[in-house]
């Protein structure tokens, strides 16, 4: 009790929120922290749970393998990891929030500090968004989504429902919308196109047609689909065009985006494009086909005969790509498949037409029959169109669409060839380090 002086001192190896962030430029920093812990996680998962890639003999390495045969459980660190990463970037973004109304502002920095602030609520509000997409019970009203975290604090949380996440979404993205100026315009940082895209999918997901169309419009008019000669320009990082926003990597991570389907170092072919998804191409007039699939460079009879090209296999150096999150493509299907559900079926012709004549060569435009027709039509063109970019499970999840892999396809899948809504491994578990650690989190049926 009397030396409660000499014991009560602050850590002097450690910073709290407001010695760390004093400045505007010192919120930068803790910003762009946050930037640097945004996941990728969503495109290997949803590329091994879906249809959208197959097992190659190539692959020795049993890398992922339980994934693709869909032996999941809340043990797989693979298909949970973005639990845990999205949580530590919202706690980064939260810390920042906490202290950007309390730094010093000198004159001229009002505006600049404003956008910062935009930029947290936005990347908060999405990754929120990517924890529901990947962890829901369901995507409806009523069904459990994830804990929405407002501050940085320990706690045991409980699971908000699905509908009162998606709410929490918006109101962070439409606080992040009035703060973003109409001049900031850097891709590899949330710009006001980018939350209006942002705005857009989550809208999509929660079967909100009108605002899918008002949002996904903003960011087409401010962000127009690229050019078949600059397309290529996308996947190689050496053009903008077409992207909305896109998370800068750099050889300083521990891990590529492209490690989940190119073994660098022994030059093997982890996982590579399904035959379902190969038939689906036109390969002569397609452009995007040679970017969904490289020929193998291990041409030995019986590999697989092409490899995923989107994350640069074979660049100077192999596999290191930046993250295209939002493109002007997305958006085009996203209005699309709006306007189809809102009995617009011209509108959505038309958004269908603008973006395969885009990327096709000597395009016919098509008319679509009914709903139905127009619905089938756009999980086709988002089947290519966002081939490897982490939407293809999701968007069967979205409309509770069984998962079905071609009989070429799962010669190595050891029988995981039909997975229905109702099966295990369907819905992703919660973690079971998190079950363990927090006692009012429930687990997925």
């Amino acid at each position: 009790m009397a030396c409660s002086d000499k014991l009560d001192l602050k850590p002097n190896d450690e910073l709290d929120a407001s010695t760390a962030y004093e400045t505007v430029p010192d919120l930068n920093k803790g910003l762009l922290g946050a930037y640097a812990g945004v996941s990728f996680s969503y495109v290997r998962n949803s590329a091994l749970t879906s249809d959208e890639c197959t097992l190659p003999a190539d692959n020795t390495s049993g890398r992922n393998i339980d994934t693709y045969r869909w032996q999941l459980d809340a043990s797989n660190t693979t298909i949970t990891a973005p639990f845990e990463e999205d949580y530590v970037v919202i706690d980064r973004l939260n810390r920042v929030l906490a202290a950007a109304d309390n730094v010093k502002v000198k004159a001229g920095e009002e505006t600049t500090r404003d956008r910062y602030k935009a930029e947290l609520l936005a990347l908060r509000a999405y990754c929120h968004f990517d924890l529901l997409r990947n962890f829901a019970e369901a995507y409806h009203s009523g069904a459990m989504g994830v804990p929405y975290m407002l501050s940085s604090k320990i706690s045991s949380p409980a699971r908000d429902n699905y509908e009162v996440v998606l709410q929490d979404i918006r109101s962070d993205l439409h606080a992040a919308k009035e703060l973003m100026p109409d001049d900031f315009t850097d891709v590899t940082r949330i710009t006001k196109p980018a939350i209006s895209a942002i705005q857009a999918r989550v809208a999509l997901y929660d079967n909100e047609w009108d605002s899918a169309r008002i949002f996904s419009t903003e960011a087409i008019d401010a962000v127009p689909l690229a050019s078949k000669a600059a397309f290529g320009k996308i996947w190689t990082d050496q053009g903008t065009e077409d992207v909305i926003w896109k998370n800068k990597r750099t050889t300083d991570d521990a891990l590529y985006l492209g490690d989940i389907f190119y073994d660098y170092g022994n030059g093997v072919a982890l996982y590579v494009p399904s035959f379902e998804l190969l038939n689906t191409f036109d390969k002569t007039n397609d452009i995007r086909f040679p970017w969904v699939a490289l020929p193998n460079p291990d041409n030995t009879p019986g590999l697989a005969p092409y490899i995923v090209n989107k994350y640069q296999p074979l660049a100077d150096v192999t596999n290191l790509a930046d993250i295209k999150l939002f493109r002007a493509g997305e958006m085009y299907l996203v209005r699309a498949e709006a306007r189809a559900e809102l009995s617009d079926l011209p509108g959505a012709a038309d958004d269908l037409n603008t973006l395969r004549a885009a990327r096709i060569n000597g395009y016919t435009p098509v008319t679509l029959a009914d709903k139905t027709a127009a619905i089938d039509a756009i999980y086709l063109e988002r089947f290519k169109e966002l081939a490897f970019e982490g939407h293809r499970y999701y968007d069967l999840r979205r409309r509770n669409m069984t998962i079905t892999r071609e009989p070429a396809d799962v010669v190595n899948a050891a029988g995981a060839a039909t997975l229905k809504p109702t099966d295990k491994g369907y819905v992703y578990p919660i973690p079971d380090a998190e079950m363990k650690a927090n006692k009012n989190m429930r687990q997925n049926p």
